[in-house]
């Protein structure tokens, strides 16, 4: 059986012990074997290479498990120790540093003398520093320890190359519905892990609602579950029948799966400006709920606003600029819950908008010609001569203005000569 330490690990690992029967029950329910793991058959299906792994005992390559929360990725880190019999090692990287990283190290030099290579199970690993990351390089390389690392971020912008070059990617994705509603219905019917013993009883479509809320994470969905249950009072045969209020009521903001500080963000945000750019106002709406809802900051979104105006819709409409520009001043004032109407209202109008790209593109040509022409002279007669001694040197000779003389709209040249005849706005 794998062993497994946590914390300090100054001391000799003990054995691994069960959940307590007051943990959550997410944790309870966690998988003891790969036969109650859930989903994930791209990654651990008969072909692939850790299900093989997950099979057969043998030597592992170091990972990097990259999926959103609740995929299972802490879960299949223990599986595969427990399959190759190797001495599980943890760490978080919210709690952990330099001192922890090479503690654990130590350990795992220690276990090798036996024999064992151990694994090295660090959670949120892109918590980590670039010190932090780079304290793991040698024994990852030199096979002191099997490097198995779970991330929510993506490691190409939150793993630093070198570690990332040591390591295989495994990428885990949400769980279907269908998936989770069977996990669901496992946690329902387990009388020594689960709530059997609290007599719940939900529908197939409520099972089926809260697998859909849930966003593909079990932890999510479990959570949920198990407080909708105990938070509905037994009936007189012993039975708690759990209706839709209070599984919305458990559930919360959990079901918007939103991090302002995550990818999610950034995806969202993507998402809802693409549509607009598309002129989909049903989709940029609903990617506005998504981040509303999820509780994004609104002055983030009424800025994203504000730039596409110009950005993307620009001369085609110059009033979209002033709609984008209230809005965010609106917003601003008001706040939520009440921003959601100049930013809904702002969201359909941009969407609706004639689109034209005009501004960026032109000014693209303008600034590359400016970068390649950095050293070009004004014109003289286009500068101002503000002493004598420059308009006697020809500053301002042969300046025409306009408004007195109309023709030198189209006869006097204002850029600087090599770039004469240059149109940029077509």
């Amino acid at each position: 059986m794998a062993r497994e330490t946590m914390g300090r690990l100054f001391d000799e690992p003990e054995e691994a012990v069960p959940p307590m029967p007051d943990a959550p029950l997410a944790e309870r329910m966690r998988p003891r074997h790969v036969g109650e793991f859930v989903g994930q058959a791209d990654v651990i299906g008969e072909t692939s290479i850790l299900g093989r792994s997950l099979k057969q005992a043998g030597a592992l390559s170091s990972l990097i498990l990259w999926g959103p929360p609740g995929t299972g990725k802490t879960t299949l880190a223990r599986l595969l120790a427990e399959r190759s019999e190797a001495q599980f090692i943890a760490l978080s990287a919210v709690l952990s540093g330099v001192r922890e990283v090479r503690a654990a190290i130590d350990l795992a030099r220690r276990s090798r003398r036996s024999g064992s290579r151990p694994i090295l199970f660090i959670d949120e690993i892109h918590r980590f520093n670039k010190a932090q990351q780079d304290a793991l390089l040698g024994a990852v390389e030199d096979g002191t320890i099997c490097l198995v690392g779970a991330t929510t971020e993506n490691p190409s912008f939150e793993v630093n190359a070198a570690l990332l070059s040591r390591c295989r990617v495994v990428v885990l994705k949400p769980l279907s519905t269908d998936e989770l509603a069977a996990v669901l219905r496992r946690a329902l019917d387990d009388v020594d892990r689960g709530l059997a013993r609290s007599n719940p009883r939900l529908t197939a479509e409520l099972i089926a609602k809260v697998a859909a809320w849930s966003g593909g994470d079990a932890r999510v969905a479990l959570t949920t579950v198990e407080e909708a249950v105990a938070a509905t009072l037994p009936a007189e045969d012993g039975t708690r029948t759990v209706d839709e209020a209070t599984l919305v009521a458990a559930l919360g903001r959990a079901r918007y799966a939103y991090d302002r500080q995550g990818e999610d963000h950034y995806n969202l945000i993507s998402a809802l400006i693409k549509s607009v750019r598309n002129s989909d106002a049903s989709a940029a709406l609903y990617w506005l709920a998504r981040m509303v809802e999820g509780g994004a900051d609104p002055l983030f979104i009424a800025r994203r606003l504000c730039i596409l105006a110009s950005e993307d819709i620009g001369l085609a409409d110059p009033q979209a600029m002033m709609q984008a520009a209230a809005a965010a001043q609106i917003t601003h004032l008001i706040g939520f819950p009440e921003a959601i109407f100049p930013l809904g209202q702002a969201t359909i109008y941009l969407a609706k908008a004639p689109k034209s790209n005009l501004v960026k593109t032109a000014y693209g040509k303008a600034a590359a010609d400016a970068a390649a022409t950095a050293r070009e002279p004004v014109p003289l007669h286009l500068r101002n001569a503000v002493t004598p001694l420059m308009k006697d040197v020809g500053y301002g000779q042969g300046y025409r203005y306009v408004h007195d003389d109309p023709p030198a709209n189209e006869e006097m040249p204002c850029l600087p000569e090599r770039l004469r005849g240059r149109d940029y706005i077509q």
